[in-house]
């Protein structure tokens, strides 16, 4: 096994560790793995292994966008609360490093709105529905990780 390979692996790896503690841009990071594992070997595999997992992660961006999105509409979540949630998160990040974002989040959604019903139990309700997305979201981001990796593996055995 050479270094590239070493070195492609240890990408997808932080990849998928940066997807689980979203820090990393993580899918990408894994794509980029592939990449360079794909640019390093340069055969008709790796090159048809880096096209499919280009193609499991555009899927997984596709899907990551439509179903959190989908099951805010149903919850009655606006986007303004969604905005709210993104800025707590920012805010929350430098405040509180490491987990602020986990804190600022569901703390921008109910300001955002408690402010907009006047109601805590409602605003509470649609913080809960735009926890579950955003885990929603994380989850179908780290499947589209993993089976990156798995399909790299497999480009890495066949090589």
């Amino acid at each position: 096994m050479d270094a590239v390979t070493v070195v492609a692996g240890a990408m997808i790896t932080v990849g998928i560790l940066g997807l689980v503690v979203p820090v990393l841009p993580g899918l990408l990071l894994c794509l980029a793995g592939v990449l360079l594992w794909s640019w390093e070997t340069n055969t008709t595999t790796s090159w048809v292994v880096f096209g499919c997992c280009v193609a499991v992660a555009a899927i997984g961006w596709i899907v990551q966008f439509l179903v959190p999105n989908r099951r805010l509409k149903a919850a009655g979540v606006p986007g303004l609360a969604k905005v709210a949630g993104l800025v707590g998160a920012v805010i929350g990040f430098f405040v509180i490093p490491y987990v602020g974002m986990f804190v600022g989040f569901p703390v921008g959604v109910f300001l955002a709105e408690h402010a907009r019903l006047r109601d805590a139990r409602r605003a509470w309700a649609a913080t809960k529905a735009a926890m579950r997305a955003v885990l929603t979201s994380i989850g179908i981001e780290l499947a589209a990780a993993v089976l990156v990796s798995w399909i790299w593996v497999a480009g890495v055995l066949v090589s």
